[in-house]
């Protein structure tokens, strides 16, 4: 039986290590992760085996020749351009096709029982067995389901915290017959997970996944990387080492020289010909390679310093890795999670602060201190994105320097000569950001329309209008005014897709930043009439019939905010008497605390019951949510007002369809059943509902139960000014106030609950949720929804920003409500507290 080993990444996201080799190559405890899997082969009596390669090909082939010095045989089947994991095994076919094979990665580290594994495949008569692990986050692997013999039942490629249903994953190990390859196309890449194995498993091929009890690490980024050193080293994973153990946890190779008065705390590794000088203090966790000089009074602390690397007397070096050929001067520091490339120089006194890259070849001046990599950044956070688009204290997380480096990110997504259009709110920290923002645009080559202060929905509205590649807009946080959001929107006015979002995410972390030659510099411009071409647009697709025939009075506050600026220009068009309230730019109060709202909508309550209007609207600072107050005073809950508004527009259209997110109560089906609409439930994601309105024609209507609604006719997006103009032809026609409208609404019995789950434990908090809800019907539309026989529910939630699940239960009453949500809740915290 052969083995495959696929060697052809290019390990992007451990730059700057594999800068200049590729990723099987990168040494933990002194050896390439591809030797220890080539060790792992022979072991299990698997000697002869093809490796693919692609990126730096050459350096592979040159390191490990035809095999013979580890006693296998190997044959290298190498790629012109990359052809997807399954798509490089189909590559070596000519070689595969007498026998089952396996298939393993050339940069995972793992001691999987290979021949357990292969027993499995050949007993249960599989087409194809998938290794299968148990990890805490499981993101950025396939999620695999399997049944009680080990059959494949459903899997999901790279899932988001919502779509997590399991911690099981796929390993990338694999046992095959050699049939499977005429499944593989042979005109362009494919991929195993993503391509192949979901057209198997439709067909009802028999598909196993064997969960395997040994260790597996995807050595993919840095903290993996040490993660995997320190695991060879406590002996949590089964490694050949060449060394001899000349204390408890301290191994030291052939020649290295150690002085006594050097002090060593293992577990470690002092490679081949190493030296360690008197005072110099090696502590848990470091790695030294092949010909490593340490200097007196030097302290390394869970290091790995690759080969030939000078460390001078005084230095000091955490949790960081070191490229060999480099040399770090006297009394230099570097610091957490700190990469430093091969062949640099790091001179006397300089400190590199947690995180830096530094690339290859580089030196870095005595006395320097680094805080942003050589390439200008700095680590990110566990994710760019949140439930806003990037947030974060202003001049602390959000900087000029951090905003330059986010626009610079997002001109590199788009072609040269492209058009962004930009705006902000009132704040005056929005206006200093935005500066920076366009900034970095304009020198990445992409043309500005910067609509200066301007609503969010004029924003999205001028995107979608202007044909133009995106926008960027600046906004003070919701209830924060310390904080700043950076909404990126696509050319359609929407928020960023997750794909997109994972893009951008990618070129920012990798600091893979396009340049522009002095003469790509691009052009800032300012569009006339903004205001006017929105409005204009905005009042020819909304149904205003019968408004001015009603005779309505309406209450509208403007919240200090940017919709002040639309307005004016849109009450002017209508034909209803209005009353306004905070109609200015509030520079000094952007947002406002909680108290500030209530003190806000009770006075906007106030003046809805005394001048007896229809009802009263409040916008939000930028435009593009709105709070609803009925004809009698009385403020309508966001998720009341989603009911009352869907209810309005479902009884004039009579069918159609209706996109919501999972979250909102099942009340809404009751009141689209009732006017014969079809409800589409959709993912709480940024771009949910706007990918649902793109996507249907038929769609009348889309709200997200926080005072945010779709006007389909008008735009896909969420939109203050469009739903408040919906919303006066909807009462103006149906002659109804909002208190009657509310009051034939059923009352939905819905609660929710929040549990603390550390990140670890999502992934098996999810996995014990679909476990227990066995026999249940399941919907995985976004977290995993539980429906009872009764038809009560309950939907488990992880947050994708914070280390916390959401739950919600709805249930015929609020007791039995309550009884749900309890049940479910101690499922949560039970398993995110064994994990």
């Amino acid at each position: 039986m052969k083995a495959v080993v696929m060697a052809g990444g290019e390990g992007t996201r451990l730059r700057p290590m594999t800068a200049n080799q590729p990723k099987p190559l990168l040494p933990v405890i002194n050896r390439p992760i591809m030797e220890h899997v080539l060790r792992l082969l022979r072991r299990h009596g698997l000697t002869e085996t093809v490796v693919t390669v692609q990126f730096l090909a050459a350096l592979i082939r040159n390191y490990f020749g035809d095999g013979e010095e580890l006693g296998m045989t190997l044959h290298y089947a190498t790629e012109e351009m990359p052809l997807g994991t399954a798509g490089s095994v189909r590559n070596a076919a000519d070689r595969l096709r007498d026998d089952r094979f396996l298939v393993i990665s050339g940069d995972a580290l793992t001691d999987i029982d290979l021949t357990d594994m292969i027993r499995f495949h050949r007993e249960n008569g599989a087409l194809v067995t998938i290794g299968l692990k148990r990890v805490p986050n499981p993101l950025e692997f396939g999620i695999i389901i399997v049944d009680e013999q080990g059959r494949v039942q459903r899997f999901l490629e790279k899932p988001t915290w919502g779509q997590v249903f399991s911690d099981t994953v796929n390993t990338g190990i694999y046992v095959m017959e050699p049939e499977v390859l005429d499944e593989v196309a042979t005109d362009r890449p494919v991929d195993w997970s993503a391509d192949v194995f979901p057209r198997l498993l439709a067909r009802g091929a028999p598909l196993y996944g064997y969960v395997a009890d040994g260790y597996w690490e995807d050595v993919g980024t840095h903290e993996s990387y040490l993660r995997a050193q320190a695991d060879a080293l406590s002996g949590r994973v089964r490694l050949e080492f060449d060394a001899f153990e000349l204390s408890p946890g301290v191994w030291v190779a052939e020649g290295a020289s150690i002085d006594p008065e050097a002090i060593l705390k293992g577990p470690l590794y002092v490679g081949d010909y190493a030296k360690v000088e008197a005072g110099a203090e090696l502590r848990e966790y470091t790695v030294l390679g092949s010909n490593v000089v340490v200097k007196g009074g030097a302290l390394v602390h869970r290091a790995v310093i690759h080969d030939n690397v000078y460390i001078g007397p005084g230095a000091t070096l955490r949790g960081c890795v070191i490229g060999k050929n480099t040399d770090v001067m006297s009394s230099a520091r570097i610091e957490e999670s700190a990469v430093v490339g091969d062949e640099c120089v790091v001179e006397a006194e300089a400190y590199v602060s947690s995180g830096v890259k530094i690339y290859p070849f580089k030196t870095i001046e005595a006395g320097a201190v680094v805080n942003t990599s050589v390439i200008w950044e700095s680590r990110g956070r566990r994710n760019l994105f949140g439930p806003r688009g990037v947030s974060g204290l202003v001049n602390v997380e959000i900087t000029p320097e951090h905003c330059v480096r986010l626009a610079t990110a997002y001109a590199s997504m788009l072609k040269k000569g492209d058009t962004v259009v930009t705006s902000r709110d009132t704040s005056r920290a929005a206006r200093a950001l935005k500066r920076a923002v366009i900034g970095a645009l304009t020198a990445g080559a992409i043309n500005v329309l910067d609509l200066e202060a301007a609503p969010l929905p004029v924003t999205r509205f001028h995107t979608a209008a202007e044909n133009v590649a995106g926008g960027v807009a600046l906004r003070t946080t919701p209830g924060d005014p310390q904080s700043v959001d950076i909404v990126f929107l696509d050319g359609n006015g929407a928020d960023l897709s997750r794909a997109a979002q994972r893009k951008l995410e990618r070129i920012f972390s990798r600091q893979e930043y396009r340049r522009a030659f002095p003469g790509e510099i691009a052009e800032l411009r300012f569009p006339p009439r903004a205001v006017e071409k929105y409005v204009d647009a905005l009042v020819r697709c909304v149904d205003m019939s019968g408004v001015r025939e009603a005779g309505m009075k309406v209450v509208v506050d403007c919240a200090g905010g940017t919709a002040s600026l639309v307005l004016p220009a849109l009450l002017g068009r209508v034909g209803v008497e209005v009353l306004t309230v905070n109609n200015r730019l509030d520079h000094t109060a952007p947002t406002e605390t909680l108290a500030q709202r209530r003190r806000h909508l009770q006075r906007l309550a106030e003046l809805v019951g005394s001048s007896r209007a229809a009802f009263g609207v409040r916008f939000d600072q930028v435009g593009e949510r709105i709070l609803l107050v009925d004809e009698m005073g009385q403020l309508v809950s966001d998720e009341r007002a989603l009911l009352v508004v869907l209810d309005l527009v479902a009884a004039e259209r009579r069918g159609g369809t209706v996109a919501l997110p999972v979250t909102t109560t099942r009340v809404a089906e009751q009141v689209c059943r009732f006017h014969g609409v079809q409800v589409r439930w959709t993912s709480t994601a940024l771009d949910a509902l706007t990918s649902a309105a793109s996507a249907d024609p038929a769609l009348i209507f889309a709200g997200d139960g926080r005072g945010g609604f779709i006007v389909p006719e008008f735009a896909p997006t969420v939109d203050g000014f469009a739903a408040f103009l919906r919303l006066l032809g909807l009462v103006a026609r149906t002659r109804l106030s909002l208190s009657q409208i509310d009051a034939r609404i059923p009352e939905a019995k819905l609660l929710r609950r929040t549990v603390p789950t550390p990140w670890a434990a999502k992934g098996a908090v999810m996995r014990s949720v679909v476990e227990a809800a066995e026999g249940r019907t399941l919907d995985t539309t976004d977290g995993v929804r539980v429906v009872e026989e009764d038809g009560s529910w309950a939907l488990v939630l992880p947050d994708p920003a914070e280390a916390v699940t959401h739950l919600w239960a709805e249930a015929d009453d609020v007791d039995a409500a309550q009884t749900l949500l309890d049940r479910w809740a101690a499922v949560v915290e039970q398993a995110a507290g064994s994990s």
